[in-house]
Parts: C-alpha cells; sequence; structure tokens
C-alpha cells in the first residue's frame, strides 16, 4: 500500500471514531443536566443508536454496496450528519431531542461498515495492514474524551459541536479517499442482510445458548454506555471522560492478551471470565464512591478491557470458527444485529426505565439499585452458558487477528 493511501484511511478512521467518541458517553449527562431528561428519555436516545444499527445492513446491502461509491456514499452521509448535529445542538425538548438523535445515527451507522470496505478494498493484505489503521480509531476515541473531560464540557452541547465539525472534515475528506467502486452488481437479499443463512448453526446447540448469551448480556452493557459517566459523576469523580478513557487503553492491552488466553483456557472459559468481569464491575460501580472508595471506580473502568474483548471479541472468534467460510458473513451479521440491533436496543429502554425507578422526587439516584440491575442480569447468564455451553474446539488466533476484529 503507498503511503499516501495510507494516511488517507488513518485519517479515515481517526475521523469517524473522533466524531463518535465525542458524544456517545456522555449524552446521558447531557440530556440529564441541560434538558432535564427523564431516565426513560435517556434510554430511548441510546435506542435510537440499536435502532439505526438494524437499519443499517439494509441500506448497505440494498442501496450502497449496489449504486455508489463507498466512498461517496460516506461523504454525503457524513455531510448530512453533520446538518442534523447542527439543529440537535439547538433542540432543547428531551422528546424532539430522540428524532434528531436517530436522524443523526441512521446516518452514522453505515460508516462502520462503509470505512472498513473502503481500507480493505485498498490492501493487498488486510490481516497485515488492516490493525496499523484501525488502531487509529482507537487513538481518536481516547483522544476526544480527553478533550472533552480536560475542557469540562462533557455535559454541554459542545460534545455534539466536536462531533458536527469532525463530521463535516471527514464529509469533505471522503471525496477525496481512494475510489471504491460498488462491491456487487446485484443487490443483496433480505435474507443474507439478515444472517438467516446461518440459522442453520442454532441445531448445535452451543451456539445457540452462545447467541441468546451474545443477546442477553448485551442488556446489562447498554447500562454501562448509557449510564457511567453521569453515575460517575453523581459518585464525586472529576474529569470522569479522561478517566474512563482508560477503558479503552485496557481494550487494547487485553485484546493482544487474547491469543495466550485462548491457548491456557479455551473459549468456554475465557467467555466466563468476561461474564464474571461484567458483574465485578457492575458491583463496583454500584458500591464505589470517589471521596471514600475511587479505587472501585477505577478498576471497574480498566475492567472493560476484560469485560469486551474477552466476550465480544472471543465471541466474533467461536462464530467464524462455528461458520466456516460459506456462511461466516451472514453468521456475522446475524449476531450484528441481534446484539447491537436488539440487545442493545432492549438495554437501552430499560436502562432508562431503571434509572427512573430509582430516581426519588428530588431526583436523587440510587445508583447503587441501579447498578445491581444489570449484574443480576449477568449473574443469570453465566448461570445460563456454565451449564449448558460446551467447547470442544480451542481455536488460537494470533495477535494480529485479535486487533483486527477490534470494533
Amino acid at each position: 500500500m503507498k503511503l499516501v493511501t495510507r494516511v488517507q484511511l488513518s485519517l479515515m478512521m481517526f475521523l469517524m471514531f473522533f466524531m463518535w467518541g465525542a458524544w456517545y458517553g456522555q449524552m446521558s449527562k447531557y440530556l440529564l443536566t441541560q434538558l432535564n431528561a427523564t431516565g426513560d428519555q435517556v434510554g430511548n436516545a441510546y435506542t435510537a443508536f440499536s435502532l439505526a444499527m438494524i437499519i443499517a445492513p439494509f441500506f448497505m446491502g440494498m442501496i450502497a454496496d449496489r449504486y455508489f461509491a463507498a466512498q461517496r456514499v460516506m461523504g454525503v452521509l457524513c455531510l448530512a450528519g453533520a446538518g442534523i448535529l447542527y439543529f440537535l445542538m439547538k433542540e432543547t425538548n428531551p422528546d424532539n431531542f430522540f428524532y434528531l438523535i436517530l436522524a443523526y445515527c441512521i446516518t452514522f451507522a453505515p460508516l462502520l461498515a462503509l470505512s472498513n470496505s473502503i481500507a480493505m478494498q485498498q490492501m493487498v493484505s488486510p490481516e497485515k495492514e488492516f490493525p496499523g489503521i484501525r488502531v487509529m480509531g482507537t487513538i481518536a476515541w481516547i483522544l476526544v474524551t480527553n478533550i472533552v473531560g480536560y475542557y469540562g464540557f462533557g455535559d454541554k452541547a459542545q460534545i455534539f459541536e466536536l462531533a458536527m465539525y469532525a463530521s463535516a472534515v471527514l464529509g469533505v475528506f471522503s471525496f477525496f479517499l481512494p475510489n471504491t467502486p460498488p462491491k456487487q452488481t446485484e443487490g443483496a437479499s433480505v435474507s443474507q442482510i439478515l444472517g438467516l443463512d446461518a440459522f442453520k448453526l442454532f441445531k448445535d446447540r452451543s451456539f445457540a445458548i452462545f447467541f441468546l448469551s451474545s443477546v442477553l448480556i448485551c442488556i446489562p452493557l447498554s447500562f454501562y454506555y448509557a449510564m457511567a459517566n453521569p453515575s460517575l459523576t453523581d459518585s464525586g469523580m472529576t474529569n470522569v471522560e479522561n478517566k474512563m478513557s482508560l477503558g479503552q487503553a485496557s481494550e487494547v492491552i487485553f485484546m493482544l492478551l487474547i491469543p495466550f488466553a485462548f491457548t491456557r483456557l479455551g473459549v468456554k472459559k475465557m467467555l466466563i471470565v468476561g461474564l464474571v468481569a461484567w458483574i465485578a464491575r457492575f458491583l463496583l460501580f454500584g458500591y464505589g464512591d470517589a471521596s471514600t472508595s475511587e479505587w472501585m471506580l477505577y478498576i471497574a473502568i480498566l475492567l472493560h478491557g476484560v469485560c469486551y474483548d474477552f466476550f465480544f471479541v472471543t465471541g466474533q472468534i467461536y462464530t467464524d470458527n462455528k461458520a466456516g467460510d460459506k456462511i461466516k458473513s451472514s453468521a456475522q451479521g446475524l449476531i450484528t444485529i441481534a446484539t447491537y440491533g436488539i440487545g442493545m436496543g432492549i438495554g437501552s429502554k430499560l436502562s432508562g426505565i431503571v434509572l427512573d425507578m430509582y430516581t426519588a422526587a428530588d431526583g436523587t439516584k440510587n445508583w447503587t439499585s441501579v447498578w445491581l440491575v444489570p449484574a443480576g442480569i449477568t449473574v443469570f447468564v453465566l448461570l445460563l452458558f456454565i451449564f449448558l455451553f460446551t467447547d470442544r474446539n480451542k481455536p488460537v488466533p494470533t495477535a494480529t487477528e485479535m486487533v483486527t476484529r477490534e470494533v
């Protein structure tokens, strides 16, 4: 790959994740403090992203992949997204905010697949070239959350303003990316997009249990994304965004440790470790306090690497090995829609309802009770998994494969 192309693709990843990281983890605090939103309204706002993740595959499979060059589609979506963010920043009604954030997420969600498509088609050896480009996204996320934390506007409209500027820049820049023509002359069928070809995998009881567990664990995962920032803020922690960026740093570290863990533990034990880590971090969030036990909150943040990598990345590898080459794409598509779409959608809605349940009339929130709900759900998933899941294969992926699978 030419150096110019590498720089272009790296900047593309950087800008895309910069705009996402600017608002995603901070949106709940903004809604609660600036728009006086209820927990349910916060949950609805995060559900918008899950709805967009369900819509995105249809857009990609039936329109973008068939008729238009990927870089041009990205450019149009980014410019449209920047325009929507401009109006979103001015919206003060939390109910109307939902429709604007939904519209924006519909423009953003397809970018995740488009960016991979643009990058992969320029590579001779994606397994070697992609990790170094994709990691720029993680660096961007860490950088933007530290900017937000340093300047202290995690609960201000500036989080969307940062995303708007990044979206506008990427929108213009996209038209100068390497040409990536449509990948297919015929549109994908609905069954292909939904991953229905992978339904045959459910004949394997263990895969069916893994699939169900993946959907269920996304419910408590949504609590983390939607509620961690305001919870840490209410506990008295300062510079929350800066400290939460340590979670992304740990994600990279544990990504590199996965090949060694595969050798020693195998799939089932790794998935169990991931589930136990989720339970531990929810309890730490619930009982930690910045004034007396801030160390508990730091551990909860740093556990993000174990929680995400040991369950979700390991699960992606397990799915690849179970599916085989013929239905690998269908299987991953099915998992993506079921987890990020259905699972996280349910979790986002539920997290808002739970927050309202444990919010007193004066606005005081019982965060310990809030966090015990996802902890309890995860305990159920863990027991289901321990007693019903079996795995006889222990594939050992390389470190390069791990970074390539990072989301």
